[in-house]
């Protein structure tokens, strides 16, 4: 095996050539690595403290009993559930912000979290539904708004403003559906319903884990194994097709994992802010890359909700605060630092 001077390329004894950016490996490994010791952190943290060498202890089956039933039936699934979450957001965010070549792409703004949220409170509202049924319910509410999005923006393709636009406008209906669905709720519901809707990870279990850790095993190898042809979106369709991508069908496909990865999230751990918009960009400020950033950007997520999730119950204590507001305060002093840096570099 041989590599190049500047270390982006290894080609093997059989020909085959793969592209290696060092600084993206570089980044990808130290998320990953913030990820896990966050995590760690995070599982000890409680009414109940443990120290970060008891809860690795534990995590091996070396823990007593009742470390083992803290760590391992407590905190773990609510960990995994937000490792999971920030992992699917931030992907889900990178495939929309590059299919649509634009940072305001992202969940978040096309509309797919109030599209889950109103799947949540068909539920909650009219039916007073269970857990299991509110996170069906929003599962199915996201994938709809996802499907009317794309029907609405096609017009002999899917074009990344139109795209944006139609989202724009599909989330203001959605949002007003959404404050109609609460007016007519009673107050329990309403409550209910109304801290469903600021995200959260209190009181995840093992039943959030499975099903979000099983769609993630599909739907991540696959958005890797077509990382080539979103690539090529990039530089445009006429370029993409000359280059021999099928590319209404990589557009489809990738959207369909961005919109299941979006909705399994919201599912999951409600609609949790600005994680999915800010993921992507402060990952390809790591890399520097201009590329899609699919897996700095998946571990980026994972690193951010688990913070974040550590920061809401370390600093805000016994009236700790969910997650989905320490997100939205962190992503929205984020982005008003990107416009003032946008703006004194006289892009804006």
């Amino acid at each position: 095996m041989t590599t190049n001077r500047a270390n982006r390329a290894v080609r093997t004894p059989g020909g085959l050539s793969v592209r290696l950016d060092v600084r993206a490996l570089v980044v990808v490994v130290l998320l990953l690595l913030a990820a896990l010791a966050a995590s760690v952190v995070l599982i000890g943290t409680g009414d109940f403290p443990i120290s970060a060498g008891d809860v690795l202890k534990t995590l091996v089956g070396d823990g007593n009993p009742g470390q083992e039933f803290i760590v391992t039936e407590l905190r773990l699934p609510r960990v995994l559930v937000g490792l999971l979450v920030g992992a699917s957001l931030g992907l889900g965010g990178a495939l929309f912000q590059s299919i649509s070549r634009n940072p305001l792409g992202s969940p978040d703004v096309l509309g797919l979290g109030q599209g889950a949220t109103a799947g949540a409170l068909v539920v909650i509202v009219l039916f007073s539904g269970s857990a299991g049924a509110v996170t069906l319910g929003a599962l199915v509410g996201g994938l709809v708004t996802g499907l009317a999005i794309y029907a609405l923006a096609w017009k002999q393709g899917v074009h990344g403003y139109r795209l944006v636009l139609v989202g724009i406008g599909v989330s203001a209906v959605v949002t007003a559906v959404n404050g109609y669905l609460l007016t007519k709720a009673d107050l329990v519901d309403a409550a209910r319903a109304v801290v469903w809707m600021t995200g959260s990870l209190s009181g995840r279990d093992w039943a959030q884990v499975w099903p979000l850790l099983a769609l993630c095993a599909v739907l991540v190898p696959l958005v890797l194994a077509n990382a080539r042809g979103l690539r090529m979106l990039e530089m445009g369709d006429d370029v993409s097709y000359s280059l021999g991508v099928r590319v209404e069908r990589v557009r489809m496909l990738l959207l369909v994992a961005a919109v299941l990865l979006t909705a399994a999230a919201t599912a999951a751990a409600g609609p949790v802010s600005f994680v999915a918009l800010t993921a992507p960009q402060l990952a390809r400020r790591l890399t520097r890359s201009p590329g899609p950033n699919l897996l700095p950007s998946l571990c980026m997520g994972a690193a951010l909700l688990v913070t974040a999730d550590w920061v809401s119950q370390r600093v805000f204590g016994a009236d700790q605060l969910p997650v989905g507001v320490v997100t939205a305060v962190l992503g929205g002093a984020y982005l008003l630092w990107l416009l003032v840096a946008e703006r004194r570099a006289g892009r804006i």
